[in-house]
């Protein structure tokens, strides 16, 4: 491909983003206005139900205000350069020229799931993403699109397809099979990659990553987690790469774009 054909297919891509951004904006804001005092009320109500609801026990990892348990890198030994990261995808992010770990059949349809609920719109009190990179004996592996959007429905972007809408919004969920997740709830607490996995309807522990079996490593922010996976904490602009088995490769790092 040409440099001229190379800028006006970078161009086209930008201009599907920038659309696609300025329409979720706009959903947004009708949304807010439309809910305006009731939405308050209704986040109460929730907040007390979540409250009940996570100390009731499930089965995902509550987020811990503890230290996490972090060791340098270099712990883990030489390590693979990084793989080629793929072209960028709707949300400016690249998306693995790979095959998904596992689909989105097995995800929750809708009820709660580690007391987290799905509802019929994006929640915006506590607006947060992170990223998960997922390697299988050294092989990059899809995050898919759809993860936490029963009945989800794509739009096709120039650089590639994109959820716009489904049945609810769980929330915890993807857009797109960049390995983003949208961490968007009516409450501001934590949140933990097990409770992800346990909406994906996928295992997830220290010798497993969905049928991936094999010894689990866990890179958070470019150092080795120590612990159960499970346990990880989805933070603000968190870079998460799970590692099944071996090689082991050194850990991805996106440029988080304007907007995520």
């Amino acid at each position: 491909m040409s440099g001229d054909s190379r800028k006006k297919a970078g161009d086209s891509r930008k201009r599907a983003v920038e659309r696609m951004r300025a329409a979720e904006a706009r959903r947004r804001r009708r949304r807010r206005w439309l809910a305006g005092i009731a939405a308050a009320i209704v986040t109460a109500g929730l907040a007390v139900g979540i409250t009940l609801g996570v100390t009731g026990g499930g089965t995902g990892a509550a987020a811990s205000t503890s230290p996490l348990k972090l060791s340098p890198l270099s712990t883990l030994g030489q390590l693979r350069p990084a793989l080629s990261p793929g072209a960028a995808g709707p949300e400016g992010v690249p998306v693995p020229s790979s095959a998904p770990l596992a689909g989105t059949a097995t995800s929750a349809g809708g009820q709660n799931v580690d007391g987290i609920g799905c509802q019929t719109a994006e929640q915006t009190l506590f607006h947060v993403h992170a990223h998960l990179t997922i390697l299988v004996n050294g092989s990059p592996r899809q995050v898919p699109a759809g993860i936490g959007i029963p009945g989800a429905q794509a739009q096709d972007t120039a650089a590639g397809p994109f959820i716009t809408s489904g049945n609810c919004f769980y929330w915890l969920h993807t857009h797109a099979a960049d390995g983003v997740i949208h961490i968007e709830s009516p409450v501001q607490r934590g949140y933990t990659l097990g409770q992800f996995f346990d909406e994906w309807g996928q295992p997830l522990g220290p010798d497993q990553v969905g049928q991936a079996t094999g010894k689990v490593t866990a890179i958070y922010n470019g150092q080795v987690y120590q612990g159960d996976p499970r346990g990880i904490p989805l933070t603000a602009h968190a870079q998460i790469q799970l590692e099944v088995g071996t090689p082991l490769v050194s850990p991805v790092s996106i440029t988080w774009p304007a907007g995520l």
